[in-house]
């Protein structure tokens, strides 16, 4: 799978900084307003962000093979 360099950063800053810092407040604030569904909101976003980082290493894999 080839994605442009943009693609590529704007990805790795959603599961890096946004996704994960997403379901921490949200987490956070259930616990303190009782919102609900925590744990299954806080999961599901975990496992996107799982899967998204699976999709940015096999990006990265490929690309460094492509490269040398």
């Amino acid at each position: 799978m080839k994605m442009s360099n943009k693609v590529y950063d704007v990805l790795k800053w959603i599961a890096l900084i946004l996704l994960p810092s997403v379901s921490t407040l949200y987490f956070a604030l259930a616990g303190i307003w009782g919102f609900p569904y925590a744990e299954q909101i806080v999961g599901t976003i975990a496992a996107v962000d799982t899967f998204l980082g699976a999709i940015l290493h096999i990006s990265t894999a490929k690309y460094n093979a492509d490269n040398q």
